[in-house]
């Protein structure tokens, strides 16, 4: 039997703002985030933004696929 290539699904959320983003925010955020099945894959600042963009996946479930097949009212 052939493996199932793996689908993902993924967020981006850019959080802070122009004086900085506080630790316990960001901390916050991914805490939050990984109750819910998400795994950060990537953090970074925005050149000159004091902003940080978390980018995170998780596993693509049925319930997510059909979601995003539903027509958008």
């Amino acid at each position: 039997m052939a493996d199932e290539i793996k689908q993902w699904e993924y967020r981006v959320q850019t959080i802070g703002g122009m004086l900085g983003t506080k630790d316990e925010l960001i901390q916050e955020t991914l805490d939050e985030w990984g109750a819910d099945g998400w795994e950060a894959v990537n953090v970074y600042t925005p050149s000159g933004s004091g902003k940080v963009t978390i980018v995170a996946k998780r596993p693509l479930t049925e319930r997510a696929r059909r979601m995003r097949t539903m027509p958008q009212v």
